[in-house]
């Protein structure tokens, strides 16, 4: 498919390349040694660390030899996310394109352009002939989408620039300058299971059709949270006095993102089926009241299982105990800015939730743009956990970007911005978390801005692109470059 813009005809050829190679967080091997043979084959210096973090060198075009060098950056990986009727395999498949209209989207999966797309910007950069430019470094970091590992992992030297250009950012026209740290919180419930009584018959409840999203930047959306809707309606079934034992359980995938869908194969009493049938019809009516604006597909079912071999399930009292524990754990926005009309400074997201072993296992993500919130709200976390009997550990976690507002690269990007497009950019600090507020701890002094195209329902089979916007960027980037000289 043809575009009038030319550069995002080859900004669009690489990104096809790039989804073809499967890169889940943790799982990038492939595209990190697919950068490395590109760039041997480009005569491009290149290195490679011992994570993968991939960074490689682009002389500068005649004339910007003595011009300061200046970082691309992005991430290899990306969530991976996909309907429950979609067959695809991540692990080989490749991203299905789908062009619609003025947007990219793909078939029933994530698109991969958070952040495919700042590669193959990167890319169509470093090869082009008539963009002038300085020296750059194209900086490819691994395991973004899972805590930010990656860049965690950069070692000193690794990086000589001290002008970073990070397209990570998902609105066109808006210029990111700080952003949130946070904190991924590890919880582990034992429990107890005992043989299945007689008479009891087993049943599959899900939890469906939710919108999902980034748990940053959509917190604030008050989308429905799939495991949070299943821990409702199984409550509401203990309340009215019925047996249920929980067999399974399984909810979430990333812990960036607001679970989707969730599920539970419990055994309900035989007497008490017809019953239980009639509470999860009506919450399912409740609940798609409570979210008919954010989550209009919204459903929650509960119909006969044969799947699986249970021979034991949980007892009443730790069913009991697995649900509670679940309803208590904090969701969603905790503070707004003060300081920043609109911003959510403080949130938790409750991203997945698991059985191994003999124990329930939970993560929760929370995000702040204070480092003191964030610790506060982790501690409540680990102190209800403490209360329920539950084993607590969190990670270290990441550092909040602080926004420079007198930042020179800031000054030159908006006058510039506003002079190519006869606009003034939104310069704005987001609630999600970018790998600049660690590169910017690391490399002290480090200049940076962070764009991008416009990128609608990230970490989400819905995610898509609006394709005009990418060539915006591009004149952006190459004006920018140019002005550096």
């Amino acid at each position: 498919m043809k575009f009038e813009h030319e550069k995002t005809n080859e900004i669009l050829k690489w990104f096809e390349e790039i989804s073809k190679i499967p890169r889940c967080s943790k799982n990038e091997g492939k595209i990190a040694q697919w950068l490395m043979d590109w760039a041997k084959e480009n005569n491009f210096e290149a290195k490679m660390d011992s994570v993968r973090n991939t960074v490689i060198k682009v002389p500068p075009s005649p004339g910007f030899e003595d011009s300061p060098t200046v970082i691309i950056q992005g991430h290899m990986d990306m969530v991976c996310e996909k309907t429950p009727d979609s067959s695809h395999d991540f692990t080989k498949d490749p991203i299905k394109l789908v062009f619609d209209g003025d947007w990219l989207t793909a078939d029933k999966t994530t698109l991969g352009a958070d952040n495919g797309i700042a590669i193959a910007m990167a890319m169509a950069l470093a090869v082009d002939k008539e963009t002038g430019h300085p020296p750059l470094e194209l900086l490819f970091t691994v395991d973004e989408e899972t805590g930010l590992t990656g860049v965690n992992s950069l070692e000193p030297g690794f990086i000589d620039g001290k002008i970073l250009i990070n397209i990570d950012s998902e609105d066109e026209g808006v210029f990111t300058v700080g952003c949130a740290g946070g904190i991924n919180s590890y919880l582990s419930l034992p429990i107890e299971r005992e043989n299945l009584p007689s008479g009891y018959k087993q049943f599959k409840i899900n939890a469906g059709g939710m919108k999902g999203g980034h748990s940053g930047i959509d917190i604030a959306l008050g989308k429905a949270n799939a495991i949070r809707i299943l821990a409702r309606a199984m409550r509401q079934i203990i309340k009215d006095n019925i047996d249920i034992r929980i067999a399974n359980i399984k909810g979430g995938s990333a812990h960036n993102a607001i679970p989707r869908d969730a599920v539970s194969v419990v055994f309900i009493p035989e007497k008490d089926v017809a019953r239980a049938k009639e509470i999860v019809s009506r919450y399912n009516e409740i609940f798609n009241s409570e979210f008919k604006s954010t989550d209009p597909d919204l459903s929650v079912t509960l119909n006969e299982s044969s799947e699986g071999d249970y021979g034991q399930i949980l007892t009443s009292e730790w069913t009991r105990k697995a649900v509670d524990f679940i309803l208590v754990i904090p969701h969603g926005v905790a503070a707004m800015s003060p300081d920043i009309e609109g911003l959510v400074e403080t949130s938790n997201n409750l991203a997945n939730v698991g059985i191994e072993d003999d124990a329930i296992k939970i993560l929760t993500s929370q995000r702040s743009s204070v480092v003191s919130r964030l610790q506060a709200l982790t501690d409540r976390i680990e102190a209800v956990a403490r209360i329920a009997g539950v084993e607590a550990h969190s990670g270290e976690g990441y550092p909040p970007w602080q926004p420079d507002m007198d930042s020179p690269l800031l000054d030159r990007s908006v006058k510039l911005y506003e002079k190519s497009f006869n606009k003034k950019p939104v310069v704005e600090v987001i609630h999600a978390g970018l790998e600049c507020g660690i590169i910017g701890d690391k490399y002290p002094g480090m200049d940076m801005i962070s764009i991008g195209p416009t990128l609608k329902y990230p970490h989400s089979p819905d995610e898509k692109i609006h394709i005009g916007t990418i060539g915006m960027i591009w004149d952006f980037v190459a004006a920018l470059l140019k002005d550096l000289k």
